[in-house]
């Protein structure tokens, strides 16, 4: 298991597509952003991923922002490829980011988990994370 954060330099073409078929079993109807752009030497997005034999088998990201209320990194797009699935590579790509938080000194990890996700909230909930009682709301707009 070869675990690492992409970046400009370590990112290849072919990844693109593993990417695009591991997001698909996360969710079928949201397009992939094209990964090459989204990655900044320094950016805002920390994109971690788990390799088994030359292989993309799992990925989670983090936005980070900055806010009166301190400085913050909301967790998107966890997903392990379903053959690998149940051998701690979500965990490890948690923790993962959890360091690179640390690393930013950032004040605060947020996430969103549908109630329906019941392996992935025990994973968040053994890492410390707790659930707040709020609201989610969205507003998709068209760009």
């Amino acid at each position: 298991m070869n675990l690492k954060r992409l970046t400009p330099e370590n990112f290849t073409p072919d990844m693109q597509p593993q990417l695009t078929a591991l997001f698909k079993q996360l969710n079928a109807t949201i397009s992939l952003q094209p990964i090459e752009k989204l990655l900044q030497k320094d950016g805002p997005l920390i994109l971690v991923i788990c390799e088994i034999d030359g292989k993309v088998a799992g990925m989670a990201s983090m936005a980070t922002y900055r806010v009166i209320s301190g400085y913050k990194g909301m967790v998107e797009d966890v997903v392990v490829h379903e053959n690998h699935r149940g051998k701690g590579i979500g965990r490890a790509l948690m923790e993962k980011l959890v360091q690179e938080a640390t690393r930013l000194h950032l004040t605060e990890i947020l996430l969103f988990s549908g109630h329906h996700r019941t392996a992935a909230i025990a994973l968040y909930t053994s890492l410390g994370f707790i659930v707040k009682n709020s609201g989610l709301y969205t507003l998709k707009l068209n760009s």
